[in-house]
């Protein structure tokens, strides 16, 4: 009996912490190496995806490409039991807003809802870019196949929705095709105004934008190697809490950073073969992502991308040229890479849907003592809560300490001046919210 009674009190004490949900490893090898390559061929197909291209035609351009997306994913609905909200989200752009708009146009996002059963106004999404481009970003004529930037992107999009579709979830996930990116990041625009103006509670966004090549201009041929572009903290951020980092830290704590960290976390304990290289910059050097326009309203937004880019492949005209052959051409996709990515991904948007949210505020004393105390506010369908702490120069949580169902502990011996802490909260079956830096300071 007294055996017993251990065993079940030391069950009571790990859950919350374990990290074998055998579900993420089903979605794992759910996703399909040949279903991605049949939707970035079809995507191919079109001609060109340009955001100011044919929208009549059948068969070509824009147009054609956003309806087939878009009987898709009512595909996937009607098979789960119509378990899908599918819709476009439009906003019209005046000829001449920049200097990529020649003509009046009408950027159409393709949104598909998948709503959770808790909480369905909260939302992870997953993005990927219709739109493609040939060297002049303003020729909405020819052939511009952008079968890795981004029908990539797309592809992955809507293979995630097929496996995870499968599922329940509390959190809602959305599948999104962006339009309108490569002439000024239209589309994430228009959504994240739709977002704030319809009160969506938004986790953050996996902006897919070229998850398909896997032979660099560097020389560097990996299947395994990807980059979580992040900014460091919010531009929405107040002169309050501006001033508060100077003393207390958070330079590169914002909630886009601990989205980054998030995916990095879970993909190293589901497909540990793969090498996330968390990359602390917006985006690529002074190049944008549709990511971008969801940091700019407020939102945690990370950009999930190949790590090894050929220049060759992106933004040209198809030609040969002294022996080079230009064009994102559908042979220089990697679709075994491109499974990989979106398993990435779908297993992060599963992992945050099954999540509690993380708790709204926390607090953190033991300034000149001897231990480090959190004190957080409790989230509904958390049960318990992981301290996290790393030394204050490392770009991942390295140290946590599960404490149960409570609202606040101290980490006896831990000196708050020399790490920095956050707080995440956890669900029944081990999955947890991301990390939270304190944004509160009480002595």
């Amino acid at each position: 009996m007294k055996k017993t009674l251990v065993l079940l009190l030391l069950a009571i004490t790990t859950v919350g912490f374990s990290q074998a949900d055998t579900r993420i490893y089903d979605i794992i090898n759910s996703v399909s190496a040949d279903r991605i390559e049949s939707d970035v061929t079809t995507l191919v197909n079109f001609g060109t995806r340009h955001t100011l291209s044919d929208t009549v035609s059948q068969t070509r351009g824009i147009g054609a490409a956003r309806r087939w997306i878009k009987s898709e994913f009512e595909k996937i609905s009607s098979n789960c039991g119509d378990c899908l909200e599918v819709f476009y989200q439009k906003n019209f752009i005046e000829k001449g807003d920049n200097a990529r708009i020649v003509k009046d146009v009408e950027i159409v996002n393709v949104v598909a809802i998948q709503r959770g059963t808790k909480f369905p106004n909260r939302f992870i999404i997953m993005s990927g870019d219709i739109d493609s481009r040939v060297s002049d970003p303003t020729n909405y004529t020819s052939d511009s196949p952008g079968a890795n930037d981004n029908a990539s992107g797309m592809a992955g999009t809507i293979e995630a929705s097929r496996v995870l579709s499968e599922y329940k979830f509390e959190s809602s996930i959305i599948y999104v095709g962006l339009s309108g990116e490569e002439q000024g990041l239209y589309g994430g625009k228009g959504l994240a105004a739709y977002a704030k103006e319809n009160s969506w509670e938004i986790v953050g966004i996996l902006n897919n934008d070229m998850i398909g090549n896997i032979s660099g201009v560097d020389g560097v041929v990996s299947n395994r190697d990807f980059r979580i572009f992040s900014e460091p903290v919010p531009p929405t951020e107040t002169e309050e809490e501006r001033a508060a980092r100077r003393f207390y830290g958070g330079e590169v704590d914002g909630i886009s950073r601990q989205l980054a960290r998030y995916v990095y976390k879970t993909t190293k304990t589901y497909m540990p073969e793969m090498n996330p290289m968390l990359i602390y910059r917006l985006d690529r050097f002074g190049r944008g992502g549709h990511h971008r326009p969801f940091n700019d309203a407020g939102y945690a937004g990370i950009r999930i991308m190949e790590a090894h880019e050929n220049y060759t492949q992106q933004h040209q005209d198809i030609r040969v040229e002294n022996g080079i052959a230009y064009g994102d051409v559908l042979e220089h996709v990697d679709f075994g890479y491109a499974k990989k990515l979106t398993a990435v991904n779908a297993i992060n948007l599963a992992s945050i849907a099954w999540a509690p949210q993380s708790p709204e505020t926390v607090e953190i004393g033991g300034i000149v003592e001897p231990s480090a105390k959190l004190k957080w506010s409790k989230v509904d369908g958390a049960v318990g809560y992981k301290i996290y702490w790393r030394d204050t120069t490392s770009p991942t949580w390295d140290n946590y300490k599960y404490v149960g169902d409570v609202n606040e502990h101290t980490l006896e011996g831990i000196v708050i001046d020399n790490f920095f802490f956050g707080v995440a909260a956890v669900g029944k079956d081990g999955h947890e919210s991301p990390v939270v830096f304190p944004n509160k300071v009480f002595r």
